[in-house]
């Protein structure tokens, strides 16, 4: 969960982004001059983001939001408070957070790392910890004031200018630091700073970390980077993708990054993507999102923010607990606001009987001989054929009439 600053809220709710985020200028590929190409090169396929946030455009602002590749350097800060003292270690709860590198490294082929360094004492908070206000609904201004007061605090021991991010942990007793919400800084205010930085990108760890562990982290840390929650703010929780990305269900069983965030993220590069953003056919091999090398997306653009992306997913990785395997197909919506299904699975076995651990949504995956239509997009995707190597498909728009 990300918290937008109180500026960028209102106009949130107002819909005038472009006082808050100007949106650069994209062209529709459909009505472009060369959108008689049935094959597009990659960038024709990638989407304006029209929400002033974390959303799933192509064009974040990576002065509000960080650098996806190379190492990232995290310092981890352990605090507790008056109301809430720590017993024992640190040591136990760097453990907790210490798999997320050897994750992150995974979901990006190797292509981003999380440099991990603890403090390994515990910072005492100058407040209670039920005085912080961290509930659902908890105010950028209170969050900011939760992150100040840790670095204030742990500002003698550590040298901030190192870091890059900073993670700050609670002591198991401080049960009122429920859940992790993500710090991105505004640029607009003063904002945090130590060592002569400015904070701008950080982590407040709660009690769920010890339920859901360092996916936590992955979860969080990809809101850094600019991506969306996948879950839904209002109705069933897991509706839109169910557990098919760390952004979605943290505790999923397939919770490998979608391939399109891979290469909005830079993990997939162009030439790994198919596009087709024009009326036509094409047939396309993929392999595993899983895996690093191949063509990892057919995407098959229908509008200006809209897309459905195929992928291949396998039960390995990341997602070595994946309740199905095969084409994984979805719609993306680069308007669509954090927590309202930026993103939407299609489910190619709704009658299926998930087992135990799985959801319904969880055994979306297509296999050869499936076929997904959208009658009103004027859009199909066949699933062919499917092996260890990965599947192949063929997407098409609009789809061929018979005898066509």
């Amino acid at each position: 969960m990300s918290i937008a600053p109180s500026r960028l809220r209102h106009c949130l709710a107002a819909l005038t982004l472009a006082a808050c985020l100007a949106a650069p200028t994209t062209v529709n590929a459909a009505s472009s001059p060369s959108a008689h190409r049935p094959l597009s090169p990659a960038a024709a396929c990638a989407l304006p983001g029209k929400s002033g946030w974390t959303d799933e455009g192509h064009d974040t602002d990576r002065v509000q939001f960080q650098p996806t590749t190379g190492t990232r350097r995290v310092l981890t800060l352990f605090v507790d408070f008056p109301d809430a003292q720590a017993t024992g270690s640190t040591d136990a709860y760097a453990a907790q957070l210490a798999p997320a590198a050897d994750w992150m490294r995974t979901a990006s082929y190797g292509r981003t790392r999380l440099a991990l360094t603890s403090l390994h004492r515990w910072v005492r908070m100058p407040a209670a910890s039920d005085s912080y206000g961290f509930e659902r609904g908890l105010t950028f201004e209170a969050h900011e004031k939760y992150l100040r007061d840790a670095i204030t605090a742990a500002d003698p021991y550590a040298d901030f200018s190192r870091y890059d991010m900073v993670y700050v942990v609670p002591a198991k007793a401080a049960s009122a630091i429920s859940f992790s919400p993500t710090y991105l800084y505004d640029p607009t205010t003063s904002g945090v700073t130590a060592d002569g930085t400015r904070i701008k990108w950080a982590v407040t760890f709660g009690q769920d970390l010890w339920r859901w562990g360092p996916k936590v982290a992955a979860h969080e840390t990809g809101h850094t980077f600019g991506l969306p929650d996948l879950y839904s703010f209002t109705g069933p929780t897991h509706q839109y993708v169910g557990g098919w990305d760390v952004m979605g269900n943290i505790a999923g069983p397939a919770p490998q990054y979608l391939g399109w965030h891979s290469w909005k993220l830079g993990w997939t590069r162009d030439d790994q993507v198919t596009c087709l953003a024009a009326p036509g056919r094409r047939t396309v091999r993929l392999t595993p999102v899983e895996r690093r090398h191949g063509t990892k997306i057919a995407v098959l653009r229908t509008g200006e923010t809209t897309a459905y992306v195929a992928e291949s997913r396998r039960a390995e990785g990341n997602d070595r607990d994946a309740c199905s395997v095969g084409v994984l197909i979805y719609k993306v919506d680069s308007a669509g606001p954090t927590g309202e299904g930026p993103v939407r699975v299609m489910n190619g076995n709704p009658a299926a009987t998930p087992p135990t651990g799985c959801t319904g949504l969880d055994m979306a995956a297509y296999t050869p001989g499936q076929t997904f239509t959208d009658p009103d997009g004027g859009v199909r995707i066949d699933v062919l054929a499917g092996d260890g190597t990965g599947d192949v498909v063929r997407i098409e728009w609009p789809p061929r009439r018979p005898g066509d």
